[in-house]
């Protein structure tokens, strides 16, 4: 497990975390196709973050953005020879105990394996 450290510019390894691939299938709603990927992209939000600048459009800009970081990662997957899929049908509590996140500060916004 890695997160990513937009401050730093760099991937943190987060030794604390281990999620079997069937705990990733399962906190996406037993989508087996997710378990069998070579990684798994789950991208978080802290509203928080976003609402001092952008007030009540905070949720709108979050969810462009995440539309916006996963079209990067379709085309990112292409140009390697692989596939991704965007993924929304998660199970927000399984996915937010699997990723230590509290569900209220901060909680999954979108899933995307990549793979063949």
């Amino acid at each position: 497990m890695y997160c990513y450290s937009a401050l730093e510019h760099k991937l943190i390894d987060i030794p604390t975390i281990t999620i079997s691939p069937d705990d990733i299938a399962k906190g996406c709603n037993n989508q087996g196709f997710v378990g069998k990927s070579a990684v798994v992209f789950v991208w978080s939000v802290i509203p928080y973050r976003t609402q001092w600048r952008y007030g009540s459009l905070s949720h709108k800009m979050i969810a462009q953005d995440s539309g916006h970081l996963c079209q990067n990662l379709y085309l990112a997957s292409t140009s390697i020879g692989t596939g991704t899929c965007a993924i929304r049908a998660d199970d927000q509590r399984a996915m937010g105990k699997l990723l230590d996140l509290d569900g209220e500060e901060e909680f999954v916004i979108y899933v995307a394996p990549v793979g063949k």
